[in-house]
């Protein structure tokens, strides 16, 4: 049996983004400075780019999710909490060692060329008891040294009153769209391991399954890690 490829999830929080890999066809390790005690795949507590540093070239494939807080219209409200600085150098880190690799942020971060991707371009919803079916609202940048293919375009503009967000750790609300329950938002997002604080912070797995299977794609000319 051909062993899977590697990839590495840098700032993996509690896993959305590498679920999503290892659907697509991943063996998935996540690194992180904060305890992740729901992540489901092997983990490592500790600094992200030390230890790309020193175990990157084990890997076949990057993914890595910079604090995204200082590149979001939030931080015009309360400040910046000094972690801008980290996409830049995560972005130099990752083209030093030469791997396929993918950065995710907000559609606020400066990454050009980057690809972005909507929740409704999956087809996520979920079905509620006081709105009927609700589509998932949700925008995320993905950036490669790797061509990446779009999904075909975000739908919200066509959800008019459908749409569900899933941010904060309270139930309805307003902001980026009407946020049901829990519930509702564990099964847009496609996620049921996280606690309420982790979930508001996810990348959807389908996001990720989708850009996967275009990393698995690229690597077969490179025959993965040596």
């Amino acid at each position: 049996m051909t062993a899977r490829p590697r990839l590495l999830d840098l700032f993996c929080c509690a896993g959305g983004a590498s679920m999503g890999y290892h659907l697509a066809g991943f063996d998935v390790v996540g690194v992180d400075n904060r305890p992740q005690p729901n992540y489901p795949f092997t983990f490592h507590q500790g600094d992200a780019l030390e230890f790309l540093a020193a175990h990157g070239d084990r890997f076949d494939a990057i993914h890595a999710s910079p604090p995204c807080h200082d590149h979001t219209p939030l931080a015009n409200v309360v400040g910046h909490d000094g972690t801008g600085w980290l996409l830049d150098a995560t972005r130099t880190a990752l083209d030093i060692l030469g791997r396929p690799y993918v950065i995710e942020n907000v559609p606020g971060a400066d990454m050009p060329g980057a690809v972005t991707l909507c929740g409704t371009e999956f087809g996520l919803h979920t079905d509620t008891a006081t709105r009927g079916r609700v589509w998932l609202r949700r925008h995320r940048r993905f950036e490669s040294n790797r061509l990446l293919m779009g999904a075909g375009g975000c739908y919200c503009h066509t959800k008019r009153g459908r749409i569900i967000g899933v941010y904060g750790t309270g139930d309805s609300g307003q902001g980026h769209g009407w946020k049901g329950s829990f519930t509702d938002r564990q099964t847009v997002m496609g996620i049921d391991w996280m606690t309420r604080e982790e979930l508001s912070q996810a990348i959807p797995p389908a996001m990720t399954r989708f850009i996967g299977e275009q990393l698995l794609a690229a690597l077969i000319p490179t025959g993965g890690a040596r």
